[in-house]
């Protein structure tokens, strides 16, 4: 394959991953406009409207998993033609509902299904194409899918609720289920398998290890692989950066309101920062996190100096969180702050996976590392912002939490190792493998 061509199908890769990640994003962004018309029309509480969401996300981790395994198999179009089915249908069948068992099958199931589906699809298929120097620039512009769906979607649904149609959400979420449809039905036909398949290598291979051999792409089983050290500590790592961020993302805009006494409006829009800075300092971080990469000459080496910038960032964050108080210029850096935080984790986790475990069999690592981070992370943190706020009566020592929840994170990110060993790999290679420095 010509070098053109190559880089035609590489685009093709991130592009269908944009595309995935903004359909992601989109069904996270709008429920958070759609569960108050649906609880006035409906005559439900908040609890069982919000009970649909977190059934999403309860199938969205163990559909993960199934993910990563279907990927690696075969490939990344059948992944994306099942979550356009289910995407679309997850939204339009909820269109149509009048009782809460019907809900929770369409939104809980059915959206649950699609989104797990895309996830692990998007971070691995881009992993697969661009390693080394390469990947966090091409994950940082595939991951600006979600903010833009953050602030498009979100758009689109706020300009749908407007007038005083009661039943404006359902139309709204036709409009959201045939976007959804027509998007990932491109990303299917974008998508490709692994460059392999093409008789190419990935974008972006670091070179050769000065004095040794390139370490060869082991077949990790599952098991092997969770046998390891590493595997445990990026897992925890981004455990706890999720369970500070979700705590971040469900509470903060009521601790300016509450708390801060703030208009509601003032608070949301403040808010929304974090959505449009995000657009610019996902593919910017990514660039900077490949030259750093490129810097120090080792791959996992560089995913975990980033690894440990980017909760460094979330505690930076919630410090000026914590000085709202005195002014709302603190709350508009912090929300840029933490835009620069998820530009940096949700990807770096991947890549530093990756760099350990190689591209052959990722698909289905990740796709439990996700299950376990996603199955108790965001409902973890959620809970916990919440119970904090029963307890205490004020949202501040939610905050507080996720500044430790962060420094946790860092703590464990020091501790990753730079390489590990397959139980049937042969001494030398052993020894090329830790040109670096690293724990085995």
């Amino acid at each position: 394959m010509n070098d053109s061509k190559a880089k035609l199908y590489g685009w093709s890769v991130v592009l269908a991953s944009w595309l995935a990640v903004f359909c992601l994003f989109g069904y996270r962004a709008t429920f958070a406009i759609l569960k108050g018309p649906m609880s006035a029309d409906l005559g439900w509480s908040q609890a069982q409207v919000t009970l649909g969401y977190s059934l999403m996300m309860v199938f969205y981790a163990v559909t993960a998993f199934f993910s990563g395994m279907i990927l690696d198999k075969w490939g990344t179009k059948p992944v994306y033609a099942v979550a356009a089915v289910f995407g679309g249908l997850g939204f339009f069948l909820t269109s149509m509902i009048h009782t809460h068992l019907a809900y929770l099958f369409t939104f809980g199931l059915l959206a649950g299904i699609a989104t797990g589906m895309l996830w692990v699809t998007s971070t691995v298929s881009v992993r697969k194409w661009y390693v080394g120097k390469t990947y966090a620039t091409m994950w940082g512009i595939a991951f600006a899918g979600a903010p833009m769906a953050q602030f498009v979607l979100a758009y689109i649904t706020k300009s749908s609720l407007a007038g005083d149609d009661p039943h404006a959400w359902r139309g709204a979420m036709v409009t959201l289920s045939i976007i959804i449809f027509i998007a990932l039905v491109i990303a299917v036909i974008l998508a490709k398998k692994s460059p392999e398949n093409y008789s190419m290598k990935p974008f972006g291979e670091m070179p050769t290890p000065k004095g040794g051999k390139a370490a060869g792409d082991h077949d990790w089983t599952v098991k092997e692989a969770f046998s390891k050290y590493a595997i445990w500590a990026v897992v925890l790592t981004f455990l706890t950066s999720m369970m500070a961020e979700f705590l971040i993302w469900t509470q903060v805009v009521s601790y300016w309101v509450q708390d801060l006494q703030w208009n509601r409006d003032t608070a949301v829009n403040i808010y929304a920062i974090i959505g449009l800075v995000g657009i610019a300092s996902m593919p910017l971080m990514g660039i900077f996190a490949d030259k750093v990469v490129n810097g120090v000459g080792h791959e996992a080496k560089g995913r975990k100096i980033m690894l440990i910038i980017g909760p460094s960032t979330g505690v930076l964050a919630c410090v000026l969180l914590l000085m709202s108080g005195n002014g709302m210029f603190w709350a508009y850096i912090a929300s840029v702050i933490f835009a620069v935080y998820w530009a940096i984790v949700p990807g770096g986790v991947v890549g530093y996976t990756g760099a350990i475990y190689g591209r052959k069999t990722l698909g289905k690592i990740w796709g439990l590392a996700t299950l376990i981070v996603m199955g108790i992370g965001p409902f973890t943190g959620s809970f916990i912002g919440g119970l904090l706020k029963d307890v205490s009566g004020s949202y501040t020592y939610s905050i507080y939490y996720a500044l430790g929840s962060f420094l946790v994170s860092i703590l464990l990110a020091v501790s990753l190792p730079l390489v590990a060993v397959p139980k049937r790999v042969e001494m030398p290679a052993v020894e090329a493998m830790a040109v670096g420095g690293g724990h085995k």
